[in-house]
């Protein structure tokens, strides 16, 4: 840990005092430097890590409305330029010159007391949705997108592979909205876990299914998922694994599949926190434990806080 000079909000800029951050699977690649953004030029260190957050308004840059001041909020992870093709067409989250907090491009991540955002990309939070769920948000928009490219509806069959966070956020997703969800998985642990939240969760697939989310880190993961989906069905694409995946696009073909895909929590993060608030989706029975600042290279070094797979930070702690 170290002091650094709090942030100043620029134009159309505030400041965050942080109020949670979460810690991902890709902070964790930037602390043992396996994250390809290192080896891309994309990032670099040093660098201040943290993308899932949420916090309070502490102070707005000129051109910001200042009834932003002392409002709730979390935010958009991806911060594109705003002025090319993509960001003009919505897809701000694949520009090619993007930020992305806490990971692209050197800006400054939530892992901190105090965070710079643009005010574009916040978020509002209403009172119903406290701190830990506020920060669990971004994983969240994922898991949303997720279970929209993946097409099912009540009654139908998802097999949800990888039973870590954005695995579970992509089950609960879908369970409210009356999913039969099945989760596939390798370790014990997790297993045991997502049985525990109510799900089916097992070592092997049983049977086809309706659409599959891939949330796993394993490369032959891929190809199992087109060899389970049903004709005509969607599989989607939201983990990576560490070296390339194969897959024989003639299956793709053959069974008329559409694949997805999900970069990001972009265009996910309202419908979220709607989720949330109304409390279709609970999910702070996922957050192991809560740690501060100090505590952090511990975390990032592997050690459990227990069977759930997300562990936050208070930085007032």
């Amino acid at each position: 840990m170290v002091d650094v000079p709090e942030p100043v909000a620029g134009p159309g800029e505030v400041v965050v005092d942080v109020e949670r951050a979460g810690v991902c699977g890709t902070d964790v690649e930037f602390f043992t430097g396996e994250m390809a953004y290192l080896h891309s030029g994309d990032a670099a260190y040093p660098m201040r890590i943290g993308h899932e957050w949420c916090g309070v308004v502490a102070s707005v840059g000129p051109s910001v409305d200042p009834s932003w001041v002392g409002r709730r909020v979390t935010g958009d992870t991806m911060l594109g330029c705003s002025s090319c093709a993509r960001c003009l067409s919505g897809r701000q989250h694949l520009c090619a010159t993007r930020y992305e907090i806490g990971i692209r491009g050197g800006w400054p991540g939530a892992l901190a007391s105090s965070l710079l955002v643009p005010a574009r990309a916040l978020v509002p939070l209403p009172s119903t949705v406290d701190a830990t769920v506020g920060a669990l948000v971004e994983p969240g928009g994922n898991a949303l997108r997720a279970f929209r490219a993946a097409g099912v509806s009540s009654g139908e069959r998802l097999l949800v592979v990888g039973p870590g966070a954005i695995g579970l956020l992509v089950a609960l997703v879908a369970r409210s909205f009356g999913v039969d969800v099945h989760l596939l998985g390798v370790t014990r642990p997790s297993l045991e876990f997502a049985r525990s939240l109510g799900f089916h969760a097992s070592d092997t697939p049983s049977g086809s299914y309706d659409g599959v989310v891939d949330a796993s880190t394993g490369a032959g993961v891929p190809a199992l998922a087109l060899s389970v989906v049903e004709p005509g069905r969607r599989v989607v694409y939201i983990g990576l694994s560490g070296e390339p995946s194969m897959i024989d696009s003639r299956e793709l073909v053959f069974k008329d599949l559409t694949v997805t895909g999900i970069l990001s929590a972009s265009g996910g993060l309202a419908g979220m926190v709607d989720l949330y608030a109304s409390g279709a989706v609970d999910p702070r029975p996922l957050v192991a434990a809560t740690v501060g600042l100090e505590e952090v290279a511990d975390v990032l070094a592997g050690l459990s806080s227990g069977p759930a797979p997300k562990v936050h930070v208070d930085p007032g702690r």
